[in-house]
Protein backbone atom coordinates (compact mmCIF):
# COMPACT_ATOMS: atom_id res chain seq x y z
CA UNK A 1 0.00 0.00 0.00
CA UNK A 2 1.07 3.36 -0.95
CA UNK A 3 1.23 6.11 1.43
CA UNK A 4 -0.59 9.20 0.22
CA UNK A 5 1.21 12.43 0.32
CA UNK A 6 -1.00 15.57 -0.70
CA UNK A 7 -0.63 18.02 -2.45
CA UNK A 8 0.92 21.30 -1.25
CA UNK A 9 -2.00 24.05 0.03
CA UNK A 10 -1.04 28.08 -0.04
CA UNK A 11 -0.83 27.75 3.52
CA UNK A 12 1.80 25.33 3.20
CA UNK A 13 3.83 27.21 0.28
CA UNK A 14 3.78 30.17 3.09
CA UNK A 15 4.64 28.61 6.09
CA UNK A 16 7.65 26.83 3.39
CA UNK A 17 8.29 30.52 2.69
CA UNK A 18 8.73 31.66 6.61
CA UNK A 19 11.02 29.36 7.48
CA UNK A 20 13.26 29.79 4.38
CA UNK A 21 13.27 33.75 5.48
CA UNK A 22 13.95 32.78 9.01
CA UNK A 23 16.98 30.28 8.60
CA UNK A 24 18.83 32.74 5.96
CA UNK A 25 20.87 29.19 5.60
CA UNK A 26 20.09 26.05 4.12
CA UNK A 27 22.17 22.94 4.15
CA UNK A 28 22.13 21.53 0.58
CA UNK A 29 22.82 17.58 0.82
CA UNK A 30 24.53 15.93 -3.01
CA UNK A 31 25.71 12.66 -3.57
CA UNK A 32 29.44 12.60 -4.72
CA UNK A 33 30.32 10.34 -8.04
CA UNK A 34 31.38 7.68 -5.62
CA UNK A 35 27.53 7.60 -3.64
CA UNK A 36 29.10 9.71 -0.24
CA UNK A 37 26.50 12.42 0.77
CA UNK A 38 28.13 15.69 1.20
CA UNK A 39 26.14 19.01 2.77
CA UNK A 40 26.90 22.36 2.44
CA UNK A 41 25.24 25.48 4.13
CA UNK A 42 24.38 28.18 1.43
CA UNK A 43 22.48 31.46 2.27
CA UNK A 44 19.01 31.65 0.80
CA UNK A 45 17.92 34.67 0.09
CA UNK A 46 14.54 36.79 0.85
CA UNK A 47 11.75 35.81 -1.58
CA UNK A 48 8.61 33.68 -1.38
CA UNK A 49 8.68 29.95 -1.93
CA UNK A 50 6.59 28.95 -5.39
CA UNK A 51 8.18 25.30 -5.74
CA UNK A 52 11.78 26.25 -6.56
CA UNK A 53 14.59 27.24 -4.80
CA UNK A 54 18.09 29.26 -6.08
CA UNK A 55 21.47 29.37 -4.37
CA UNK A 56 24.32 30.92 -6.10
CA UNK A 57 27.65 28.55 -6.50
CA UNK A 58 31.14 28.87 -8.68
CA UNK A 59 31.65 26.57 -11.33
CA UNK A 60 33.80 24.46 -11.55
CA UNK A 61 33.25 23.21 -8.10
CA UNK A 62 32.65 19.71 -6.17
CA UNK A 63 28.90 20.61 -5.48
CA UNK A 64 28.64 20.99 -9.20
CA UNK A 65 30.40 17.78 -9.70
CA UNK A 66 28.15 15.95 -7.50
CA UNK A 67 25.01 17.75 -9.12
CA UNK A 68 25.81 16.78 -12.69
CA UNK A 69 26.41 13.22 -11.80
CA UNK A 70 23.44 12.88 -9.76
CA UNK A 71 20.95 15.52 -9.40
CA UNK A 72 18.41 14.34 -7.02
CA UNK A 73 19.07 16.65 -3.74
CA UNK A 74 17.72 17.60 -0.20
CA UNK A 75 18.02 21.06 1.46
CA UNK A 76 17.32 20.74 5.08
CA UNK A 77 16.30 24.45 6.92
CA UNK A 78 16.14 25.17 10.46
CA UNK A 79 14.82 28.54 12.08
CA UNK A 80 12.58 29.83 15.22
CA UNK A 81 9.74 28.95 12.68
CA UNK A 82 10.44 25.80 12.44
CA UNK A 83 12.61 22.74 10.38
CA UNK A 84 12.08 22.25 6.56
CA UNK A 85 13.12 19.05 4.51
CA UNK A 86 13.11 19.52 0.84
CA UNK A 87 13.85 16.79 -1.81
CA UNK A 88 14.13 17.34 -5.26
CA UNK A 89 16.33 17.77 -8.45
CA UNK A 90 19.24 20.19 -9.23
CA UNK A 91 20.56 21.52 -11.81
CA UNK A 92 22.92 24.18 -12.99
CA UNK A 93 21.88 27.15 -14.99
CA UNK A 94 24.10 30.22 -16.44
CA UNK A 95 21.17 32.23 -17.09
CA UNK A 96 22.78 35.88 -16.72
CA UNK A 97 19.62 37.57 -15.96
CA UNK A 98 18.90 34.98 -13.62
CA UNK A 99 21.96 35.87 -11.95
CA UNK A 100 21.37 40.08 -12.00
CA UNK A 101 18.00 39.10 -11.15
CA UNK A 102 18.93 37.61 -7.57
CA UNK A 103 22.18 39.86 -7.15
CA UNK A 104 22.51 41.62 -4.15
CA UNK A 105 25.48 43.09 -1.47
CA UNK A 106 25.56 39.86 0.29
CA UNK A 107 26.43 38.02 -2.70
CA UNK A 108 28.73 40.35 -3.63
CA UNK A 109 30.67 39.96 -0.70
CA UNK A 110 31.15 35.63 -2.15
CA UNK A 111 32.15 36.84 -5.42
CA UNK A 112 35.10 40.34 -5.47
CA UNK A 113 35.04 40.20 -8.66
CA UNK A 114 30.90 41.00 -9.08
CA UNK A 115 28.01 39.42 -10.99
CA UNK A 116 30.52 39.46 -14.56
CA UNK A 117 32.67 36.86 -12.61
CA UNK A 118 32.63 33.84 -15.23
CA UNK A 119 32.35 31.47 -12.19
CA UNK A 120 28.88 32.38 -10.81
CA UNK A 121 26.02 30.14 -11.47
CA UNK A 122 23.04 29.36 -10.21
CA UNK A 123 21.87 25.91 -8.54
CA UNK A 124 17.77 25.27 -9.33
CA UNK A 125 15.95 23.23 -7.20
CA UNK A 126 13.05 22.01 -8.23
CA UNK A 127 11.15 20.72 -5.13
CA UNK A 128 9.30 17.43 -5.21
CA UNK A 129 8.43 17.19 -1.72
CA UNK A 130 9.09 18.68 1.64
CA UNK A 131 8.17 18.09 4.92
CA UNK A 132 8.07 20.90 7.69
CA UNK A 133 7.49 20.75 11.33
CA UNK A 134 6.43 24.26 12.15
CA UNK A 135 6.53 25.43 15.77
CA UNK A 136 3.76 28.40 15.20
CA UNK A 137 1.16 25.36 13.80
CA UNK A 138 -0.73 23.04 15.54
CA UNK A 139 0.26 19.80 13.30
CA UNK A 140 3.55 18.74 14.30
CA UNK A 141 4.35 16.94 10.64
CA UNK A 142 3.46 18.15 7.71
CA UNK A 143 4.61 16.07 4.50
CA UNK A 144 3.38 17.33 0.91
CA UNK A 145 4.36 17.15 -2.73
CA UNK A 146 5.18 20.26 -4.54
CA UNK A 147 3.10 20.66 -7.98
CA UNK A 148 5.38 23.29 -9.13
CA UNK A 149 6.20 26.19 -7.28
CA UNK A 150 11.93 30.57 -5.47
CA UNK A 151 13.94 30.95 -2.65
CA UNK A 152 17.15 32.49 -3.85
CA UNK A 153 20.46 32.44 -1.83
CA UNK A 154 24.18 32.94 -2.00
CA UNK A 155 26.78 30.67 -1.41
CA UNK A 156 28.75 31.42 1.70
CA UNK A 157 31.32 28.70 2.68
CA UNK A 158 31.36 30.41 6.27
CA UNK A 159 34.74 29.52 7.99
CA UNK A 160 37.46 27.23 6.74
CA UNK A 161 36.10 24.55 4.14
CA UNK A 162 37.71 21.36 4.03
CA UNK A 163 37.17 18.07 2.43
CA UNK A 164 38.74 14.80 4.60
CA UNK A 165 38.71 11.27 3.90
CA UNK A 166 37.38 9.23 7.09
Amino acid sequence: MTHHIPQATDDDLETITKIVKAARIGLLTTVSRDGQLHSRPLAAQDVEFDGDLWFYTQNPSEKVDDIVAHPAVNVAFESNKGYLSVAGTAEIVHDRSKIDEYWSPAVEAWFPEGREDPSIALIRVRAESAEFWATDEPRIVSAFKIAKATVTGGQPDVGENRTVEL
